[in-house]
C-alpha cells in the first residue's frame, strides 16, 4: 500500500480511482459527508463510507494547503504569484474587492464532540470583475464576473497575505479602477490600508452608515421609533446617500459641542461623529454612485452565505479545525476554478469542469 492509499482509508488489495476520489471530494463540498456517501453510491454502485469522504478530502486538502503555503513562502521572500489569463474585455472592467466576517461553530475540544459549541470567525473576501447584463425588461444591472475568494479561519495578519497573493493573481494593479468595499470594521480597514490605499477608491457600505445614523436618533430622542426621531433619521439618510455627507457630519459636530445631551448619550453621539469623520472620504455615496460605484458590500456578504453557512453551519454541525480547513481550501479551489488541477491524473472534458460556468 502507499502511504496515499492509507491516507484515505483503503484497505490492503483495495483500489480507489483518481476519479472516484475526485467525484467523492467535489460531493462532500455541497453536502455532509454521509449523505455525499449515499449520492455517490447511487451514482457509482460503490459503497464508500462517510468517514473515507472524509479522510479523501483531509488527504486532498492537505495537498492544496501545502501548495498554498509554497505560494505564501514565495510572496513573503519576494517572488509574485503569476498573474491568471484573462481575457482583453475583462481585463478593462474595473475590479472590486470586498471583505467580511462570518461566525462557524467549532468544537471546544479536539477530536471530542463534547462542551459548548465556541464560535469563531472566519474571514472572507471577494474579489471580482464589474460588468453589466441586461434583464428582460431591457435594465441593465450590475453582474459579477470571474469572481474569486479568499476565507481564513484566523486574524487579520493571516488575512492580509492571502488576500494579497489573490489580488497579485489577479493582477490587481492593471485593473483600470480598483474599488474597495466594507463595513465599519477597523481590522478590515487595515486590510484596505496595508494593500490598496495606494490605488483603491475605498466606500464604506451605506446600510452600515445608516445604521450608525439610527444609533445617533436613538442617542438624542432615547426612542428611535418615534415620529420626531424617524424624520430626523430620514432627513440625515437622505443627506447622507444625496452628496450631503458632509452636512450630516456638521451636524453631528454641532450637537456634540451643543451640551444638549449627557452621559450615554452623548458618549453615543461622540462615537458615531468620530466614526464618519474618520470614513469622510469613504461615504461620497453620491459621488460613488455617478462614477457607477456599488453602494454596498452585499457581494461579499453573499459570498459568506454560499461560500460558508450553506455548507459550515448545517444544524447540529460542529467542526473540527482540521476538518473545516481542509474542506474549507477545497471549496475556495472549487469556486477559484482551481479544483481540477488538484487531480492531474484525471482527463476531464471541458464541458464537465469545475465549476460549471
Amino acid at each position: 500500500m502507499t502511504p496515499l492509499d492509507q491516507a484515505i482509508g483503503i484497505a490492503p488489495y483495495q483500489h480507489s480511482s483518481e476519479e472516484l476520489v475526485r467525484l467523492g471530494c467535489l460531493l462532500s463540498l455541497f453536502m455532509p459527508y454521509e449523505l455525499a456517501s449515499w449520492m455517490l453510491g447511487q451514482w457509482s454502485g460503490l459503497s464508500v463510507s462517510p468517514s473515507s469522504l472524509w479522510n479523501w478530502v483531509q488527504s486532498v486538502g492537505n495537498k492544496a494547503q501545502q501548495e498554498l503555503e509554497a505560494q505564501l513562502n514565495a510572496q513573503s521572500s519576494g517572488t509574485q504569484a503569476p498573474c491568471e489569463a484573462i481575457s482583453e474585455m475583462l481585463s478593462a472592467l474595473p475590479l472590486a474587492i470586498a471583505a467580511d466576517g462570518v461566525m462557524v461553530p467549532f468544537r471546544p475540544t479536539p477530536n471530542s464532540p463534547k462542551g459548548k459549541i465556541q464560535w469563531r470567525e472566519v474571514k472572507v473576501a471577494i474579489l471580482a470583475r464589474l460588468g453589466t447584463r441586461v434583464t428582460r425588461a431591457k435594465k441593465e444591472v450590475p453582474q459579477l464576473l470571474r469572481r474569486r475568494l479568499v476565507a481564513v479561519l484566523g486574524d487579520i495578519d493571516q488575512f492580509i497575505p492571502l488576500l494579497q497573493l489573490e489580488a497579485h493573481k489577479q493582477d490587481f494593479e492593471s485593473a483600470p479602477k480598483v474599488i474597495w468595499l466594507s463595513d465599519g470594521g477597523r481590522g478590515f480597514w487595515r486590510v484596505y490600508r496595508t494593500l490598496f490605499s495606494h490605488c483603491a477608491v475605498a466606500v464604506l457600505d451605506f446600510f452600515h452608515s445608516a445604521g450608525h445614523l439610527a444609533r445617533a436618533t436613538k442617542a438624542m430622542f432615547g426612542d428611535a421609533r418615534s415620529a420626531q426621531a424617524q424624520a430626523w433619521f430620514r432627513h440625515w439618510r437622505h443627506q447622507l446617500r444625496h452628496g450631503q455627507h458632509l452636512l450630516v457630519l456638521r451636524s453631528l459636530t454641532i450637537l456634540i459641542h451643543s451640551q444638549l445631551l449627557t452621559g450615554k448619550s452623548f458618549s453615543t453621539l461622540l462615537q458615531v461623529q468620530a466614526y464618519f469623520q474618520r470614513h469622510h472620504n469613504h461615504i461620497r455615496y453620491r459621488h460613488f454612485e455617478q462614477q457607477q460605484i456599488p453602494l454596498g458590500s452585499g457581494m461579499v456578504e453573499s459570498a459568506c452565505k454560499w461560500l460558508i453557512q450553506q455548507r459550515f453551519k448545517g444544524v447540529g454541525m460542529r467542526w473540527s479545525e482540521d476538518g473545516f480547513n481542509h474542506l474549507l481550501i477545497l471549496r475556495i479551489a472549487w469556486v477559484n476554478e482551481r479544483f481540477d488541477s488538484l487531480f492531474p491524473e484525471v482527463t476531464i472534458p471541458k464541458t464537465k469542469a469545475s465549476p460549471i460556468r
